[in-house]
């Protein structure tokens, strides 16, 4: 999982990106820790830091994103990560979608949490008012005023990047308002959900490689009979379609040619019937006229 938190001061970035990192496996890169981190072991972009922040000036974002970019190619950052204080503004995220870019490595997912300032600042003061009760140092950092001050900040630099990269169809939204134990139920299921997406992507790509694999293997010979038979297979359809069609065709015509038969035969036998009675008709009138002529001739003698 490749992933960036955003949210307010005390919105529990801290706290969800420490259950990551011990669910997936996945490092926290802070850029704070990153820039130590560089200038203690000297590297080139960790020298130029270095002299910068001696100087009293602020590490520009082109130096960020080079230590962003030598971190990122350390081994234990190959499974996955969060990134923590980083991007701040939105030519950040454009350097960094960059660099991303280049390394051909895909966010996976902007998981934004969403929280109501004037809760938070509730919060800290009831805080702040239980530890001065208890007679507890309380930092300097940890008042309603640098919250109020950072809240200001983060509206003016990091909110636009809700919008930036809600653009990108990377942003998710979840209520931080909620118990740290919802929050966290919450980021699996979409996590889950995110994961379950990319295996099925995967999966998809891997059956389209083997199949390419196999016809590559195969030949083209084999390919070409492949498609040949699959072309051949709707022209037989038709051929058999149509000869079907011939063939009742065919027996409808002999059905009528048959029944014609049967009538013409029928028609023959009942003129043969009348032909045989008027022959018998006429030999008996020819044998009483006869007999009529023989009768006459008697009585004359």
């Amino acid at each position: 999982m490749r992933l960036i938190l955003l949210g307010p001061p005390g919105s529990g970035k801290g706290t969800q990106a420490q259950r990551l990192v011990a669910r997936y496996g996945i490092v926290q890169l802070s850029t704070g820790e990153m820039l130590r981190a560089a200038v203690a072991a000297q590297t080139p972009v960790g020298v130029k830091a270095q002299h910068i922040m001696a100087a009293g000036g602020l590490v520009p974002d082109e130096i960020v994103v080079g230590i962003i970019s030598d971190r990122l190619d350390q081994p234990d950052a190959a499974k996955g990560f969060i990134l923590d204080g980083f991007p701040r503004t939105v030519p950040q995220a454009e350097a960094l979608d960059e660099l991303l870019k280049k390394k051909r490595i895909k966010l996976d997912a902007v998981i934004e949490l969403r929280v109501n300032e004037s809760a938070l600042l509730q919060r800290v003061e009831t805080r702040v008012a239980e530890m001065r009760a208890r007679g507890e140092d309380v930092r300097a950092d940890d008042t309603p005023e640098v919250l109020t001050n950072r809240l200001a900040s983060y509206r003016s630099q990091t909110e636009p990047l809700i919008h930036y990269y809600s653009e990108r169809r990377k942003l998710l939204t979840v209520d931080g308002m909620m118990t740290i134990e919802a929050v966290t139920l919450e980021i699996d299921r979409i996590l889950s959900a995110i994961g379950a997406v990319e295996e099925a992507k995967a999966a998809k790509k891997a059956g389209a490689k083997r199949t390419a694999k196999l016809a590559k293997k195969a030949g083209p010979g084999m390919v070409a009979k492949k498609t040949a038979k699959k072309a051949a297979k709707p022209a037989a359809g038709k051929t058999a379609k149509k000869a079907a069609k011939g063939t009742r065709t065919a027996k409808k015509t002999a059905k009528k040619a048959a029944k014609g038969s049967r009538k013409a035969s029928k028609g023959a036998k009942k003129s043969a019937r009348k032909a045989l009675a008027g022959s018998r008709a006429r030999a008996v009138g020819k044998t009483r006229k006869t007999a009529k002529k023989v009768t006459k001739k008697r009585a004359k003698a």
